[in-house]
């Protein structure tokens, strides 16, 4: 034991968080080394499951035992935590011990024992800060993830349910956690994923943005092709459907794929009220998508291709407001723009009592002192704003819209409006091309089969929701029975 404590104290170096600690047994006259990481252990556990109950062991009288035999009496009679299993393998014990096991070694026998003992202090479960909703859960996903899984586990009560586990990462181990309904997920994906991240090379994992954006598809589109959420109940709803969701030690962010264009403008809340609203609020969000990225482009191709197309009026109004402007239209654009994303990225950066206040002061003082210095024009400060406005209904899409708002505003200043259309045309053509492991990223929106747009950009009744989405529940098509209530 004590050349085998010796080993461990040389693999650990300097560490001084590690404790190593001799327990001599008064009563079966043997001796035993713990060895834990301070901080990383139930102090009480360790205490009253392992140390007191070694301690106050004693040998029946007359009775010695073999130093293997002995193991097995600790590992199974002496120790009372409930996760105890035994190890001859040096870097097993090493792995464990820096998880939050504690070591324990007996005199005269070359393994060890490793114990549960694991306990350190994290977040309590709060609302999403990301995912806010009126109606509904206000659990949201924490850093830790045995609570994570407990929450998913919680509801959905069903053998039916798996977890599988995995490490990532050379250096940093994290665990990680593939969660699937053994009757809806496609094996194809599960297997395609299982083999993405066995070949991951990377020293460490620290978040879920890590994977996703190892092992997504099209990894140069600015769209994504994995989802992430932070609310339990929106997992197991995509769980119901047939997905697969991803889950790692210290982080509140879980990976659901596959991942549908759709979804960008889906809420869970849309499945808590009624259908009517739902469907309002989502063609309201594609809606301020397709005005975020078209509305600076179209005002740029109305100003200096097509003002024949602008009411005679209005053209009178917009040219008087820029007539002391001396910039052009284009640059205009991209300097408001700019000026919103700054804003907008010093408004979620700085601390939250002031974020809110410093951003819509800023707005208001820089945009009414431009336009009174003459640097640009009142109608266009109106369009970056409505553009800006419309942007926040969709905050999955924050990065891909900015990316397309500006492709498209180019294409404007280039061609005119036949650069627009080119450029929608494009954009369509790009996400018709893009997959999520293996599945039409736009699938859905260009079907007409009832069945198949009854949860897109509307949604449909529950009572008239009888089957899964297409693709993504092919091997349990039935979400519910026939029927539907009577009037």
């Amino acid at each position: 034991m004590d050349e085998t404590l010796a080993r461990f104290r040389k693999v650990f170096g300097n560490d001084g968080t590690i404790r190593i600690r001799v327990i001599e047994n008064p009563g079966g006259g043997f001796r035993c080394g713990l060895l834990y990481i301070d901080g990383m252990i139930d102090r009480l556990i360790l205490q009253e499951g392992v140390i007191k109950p070694i301690i106050n062991y004693s040998l029946p009288e007359g009775r010695e035992m073999a130093p293997s035999v002995l193991l097995e009496e600790v590992r199974s009679r002496i120790i009372s935590a409930a996760e105890v299993r035994a190890t001859a393998d040096m870097s097993e014990a090493i792995s464990a011990a820096v998880s939050g096991h504690s070591l324990l070694f007996i005199d005269g026998h070359a393994g060890a024992l490793i114990i549960g003992t694991q306990g350190w202090e994290s977040r309590a479960i709060s609302d999403s800060m990301t995912e806010k909703t009126i109606r509904g859960s206000r659990e949201g996903f924490t850093e830790t993830l045995s609570v994570n899984l407990s929450m998913i586990r919680r509801r959905v009560q069903e053998p039916d349910l798996k977890f599988l586990f995995m490490e990532v990462g050379r250096r940093s181990r994290t665990p990680l956690c593939i969660c699937y309904l053994e009757s809806l997920a496609p094996p194809a994906i599960l297997k395609e994923l299982q083999q993405r991240l066995n070949e991951l090379d990377i020293d460490h994992i620290l978040d879920t943005g890590y994977l996703a954006e190892l092992i997504r598809d099209e990894p140069y589109s600015p769209f994504d092709t994995i989802g992430s959420t932070e609310r339990p109940d929106t997992l197991v709803g995509k769980l119901m459907e047939g997905r697969v969701g991803v889950l790692i030690e210290g982080t509140p962010f879980a990976l659901t794929l596959p991942f549908l264009f759709i979804e960008n403008f889906q809420a869970s809340e849309d499945y808590y009220i009624n259908y009517y609203f739902a469907s309002f609020n989502r063609l309201l969000r594609l809606g301020g998508g397709l005005l975020s990225i078209s509305i600076p482009a179209i005002y740029l191709a109305w100003v200096t291709y097509a003002q024949e197309m602008v009411p005679t009026k209005l053209l009178l109004s917009i040219a008087a407001s820029r007539m002391a402007v001396p910039f052009p239209t284009i640059v205009e654009a991209v300097l408001m723009i700019l000026t919103f994303e700054i804003l907008r990225e010093a408004g979620a950066r700085i601390p939250t009592s002031i974020g809110q206040a410093v951003s819509i002061v800023g707005a208001l003082v820089l945009g009414q002192a431009a336009v009174d210095a003459r640097i640009v024009s009142a109608p266009m400060v109106i369009v970056v704003g409505v553009t800006g406005i419309t942007t926040l209904l969709n905050p999955r899409l924050t990065g891909p819209l900015l990316v397309v708002r500006f492709l498209l505003l180019f294409c404007t200043f280039f061609l005119g409006l036949y650069g627009f259309f080119l450029g929608m045309l494009g954009l369509l053509i790009h996400l018709m091309s893009l997959r999520s492991f293996g599945t039409p990223y736009m699938l859905g929106t260009s079907s007409i089969t009832p069945e198949d747009i009854k949860d897109t950009a509307v949604r449909a009744p529950w009572w008239d929701m009888r089957v899964r989405p297409a693709m993504t529940g092919l091997r349990n098509m039935r979400r519910k029975r026939a029927g539907r209530p009577k009037s």
